[in-house]
């Protein structure tokens, strides 16, 4: 897996959001930030998590949408259960992934960080397959970006997020980076 000069990894499915914009000028991308997400809560494979980042998410098709459907989100990636790997805006650009956050005494991580979500829930363990889709894939961000760190959502938004949440193995993934 590499990033192209474009920001976009080769080899993902390229479904673009239009929730990004540009990154302030001269602001370099150090951080990787991992969470989580299932729409449905819950509920893993359905077209949920695509709808929302792609504003298409239908407010009628289940009640938790009537809460979020007017919510303009995104994340560079999302690793599906079965280890899909999807690309949603382009390294370069800003997604709006983080909300209101802070790393290491710097606001708004979206500035100069990538979001990779997970398919899955605090609760429930990851599947293999994302361990390792998500170890190629930040084995290629480390190649084309000088990561400084590595963290969860809920690092950088302690006091509103949980994720990637307790059932993350940090140990198990850390281990299957080529730079740990």
């Amino acid at each position: 897996m590499q990033i192209d000069s474009a920001g976009l990894l080769q080899g993902a499915r390229y479904i673009p959001s239009p929730n990004c914009d540009e990154r302030p000028a001269g602001t370099a991308v150090d951080l990787l930030v991992i969470h989580n997400i299932s729409l449905p809560p819950g509920e893993f494979g359905g077209p949920g998590i695509v709808d929302l980042f792609i504003n298409k998410l239908d407010g009628a098709a289940h009640p938790y949408y009537r809460e979020i459907a007017q919510l303009r989100v995104s994340a560079h990636f999302l690793v599906r259960r079965d280890g899909e790997l999807i690309q949603f805006v382009p390294c370069g650009k800003r997604a709006w992934h983080a909300g209101e956050s802070s790393w290491r005494g710097r606001n708004r991580c979206n500035d100069y960080s990538i979001g990779v979500e997970l398919e899955g829930a605090d609760d429930t363990p990851f599947a293999d397959i994302q361990y390792e889709r998500l170890a190629h894939l930040t084995d290629a961000l480390q190649a084309a970006y000088a990561l400084a760190d590595i963290v969860g959502h809920s690092d950088i938004a302690p006091a509103r997020k949980t994720d990637p949440g307790p059932c993350f193995d940090w140990p198990r993934y850390r281990g299957l980076l080529r730079q740990a």
